[in-house]
This record gives structure tokens, sequence and C-alpha cells, in this order.
């Protein structure tokens, strides 16, 4: 969100990723410049999104034979999201960094025990959340596709206009098997949580924890080999995690702003 394949704090991060694994790495974007992909990254929904992203992947011959693939925030879910819909060319590893992977129950900055915000943000949450399942918005903004109202998230609206609710199986009556084979062709799934993220409630959702039945009275999350999507297996995650798939990282930092020998670490760890 609000970052840019055309940046140069991103051009440095795949510069060392292709020099740390000796390869040569890319950034693929979903708009032509900087000021249009910056601007997709907020009014182009995730579907969209990732048909871009494949458009671009599947006409890059470097691409042809399959691909790691690591992505960081919200660039998670365009990689994720073209594991399930297309998966050709393969990813053959996949390192999420920070990723919006079961989606946020509050706006960044806006946990619940947020000091002083914490009404503010109720306040702000009540408000924008019965705007984010409304067709029109889904259809526009990315944020409004992984925005996950946990007092919303068994309504009517939640589970017939979410993209995140069609993309984690809740949708009632989906055939998933297709998004769950291709889920099935990746190798491994690297799931990297910032232990001090202030963007992404909760934060364990970076690695699909989920907020309990019980919110708001009860916050603890729920752990996600307890969740609804690993016990139903509703995407693909358990089968993943019983072939030994799922992998799990963490490091000392707010949102996404690790150090470049962790990520150093976790590319020669998965990537090589």
């Amino acid at each position: 969100m609000g970052d840019s394949c055309f940046n140069p704090g991103m051009q440095s991060v795949v510069a060392l990723a292709g020099k740390t694994l000796g390869v040569e790495a890319v950034c693929v974007p979903t708009g032509d410049n900087q000021a249009s992909d910056t601007i997709n990254g907020f009014l182009m929904n995730m579907d969209k999104s990732v048909e871009a992203f494949a458009k671009r992947v599947q006409s890059d011959k470097r691409l042809s034979g399959g691909f790691d693939a690591f992505g960081l925030s919200q660039g998670n879910n365009i990689i994720r999201g073209y594991i399930a819909a297309y998966n050709d060319p393969p990813v053959r590893n996949f390192l999420s960094i920070c990723g919006i992977n079961a989606g946020v129950a509050a706006f960044p900055h806006c946990a619940p025990s947020t000091p002083v915000l914490g009404s503010i943000c109720e306040a702000l949450t009540e408000v924008l959340g019965k705007l984010a399942y409304n067709p029109i918005v889904q259809d526009i903004l990315f944020q409004a596709n992984y925005f996950r109202d946990p007092t919303r998230r068994n309504s009517s609206e939640y589970l017939s206009h979410s993209r995140l609710a069609l993309w984690n199986g809740e949708r009632p009556g989906v055939d998933m098997s297709a998004r769950k084979a291709r889920w099935a062709k990746v190798e491994r799934f690297v799931w990297v949580e910032g232990s001090r993220d202030s963007m992404v409630w909760p934060r364990q959702g970076e690695q699909w924890g989920d907020v309990p039945s019980g919110y708001p009275k009860q916050l603890s999350p729920v752990p996600y080999n307890e969740t609804r999507w690993y016990t139903e297996d509703t995407f693909g995650l358990q089968t993943a995690g019983k072939a030994g798939k799922n992998f799990f990282e963490s490091f000392d930092g707010d949102h996404i702003r690790f150090t470049s020998a962790e990520l150093q670490g976790w590319l020669k760890k998965y990537f090589k």
C-alpha cells in the first residue's frame, strides 16, 4: 500500500535478493509507471491486481519455467491470489513477509488495545465497516477487499461480497477444488510475522491466526491450526501443513521493518 516496484527502496530490496541468491530478481508491477503502480495499490481490487500480475508474469520468458516469490505487506495478497487462480508458470516457494493473509480486523494503528485512539478507531470501523462490503466498493478498493470486520464476518454482506471471503473459502456453495489444487503445487510456504506490527491487527493473521469468536470480550487470536480455514481446509492450508510445507518465521519489529540480514537469511534458508 503506497509503494511501487519503481520506487528506489523497492528496487534496492530486489537487487539485494538477486545478489544474495546469485540470480536475476524482478519486481512485477501492476502499473506501467510509478504513479499508476502506486495508485493501483489502492484503486485496483485484488482480483484485477492478480490478473494484471499474471499477464506480466506469463509474458516474461525469464519466469516461464517457474520461480520463487516473496512479497511485502499487501503484495502478498497478489502472489497468494496468483497461486490460487493461475500458478502457471508455477511458484516454487512463497515467502510472505508481513502479509495481509487473513485480512485485517482493524484499521492501521487501530488495534483494540491502542490507547486514546481506541474509541475513535471503533467509530471509524463502525462507519466504514458498513461500506466495505458494498459491491461497488469491493470492485474498486484493494483495502476493502481484505478488511475482515470481526462483527460482520458471518453477515450475508461479508460472505456474499467480500473478495477475502471468497479467497479464504468462507463463501458458501463455492467449489474450491481447482484453487486448492493450484495451491498444492507450491513446494514451501513461509509465513513471516513482525512481532511488533502495529499496521495489521491481529498481527498473527500474517501467519493465518484469526480473531476469536468471543470478540470483543476476548482478544487473544486463535492459532492458525485452530481456525476454520485450517480445520476445514477451505483453500488448502491444512493440506500444505500435513505435507510439511508451512514454515513460520518472525522478526522483532514493526510492519516490514526487518533488516537486510534477516531477509538474506530467509532467502538462503528457503530459496536455495
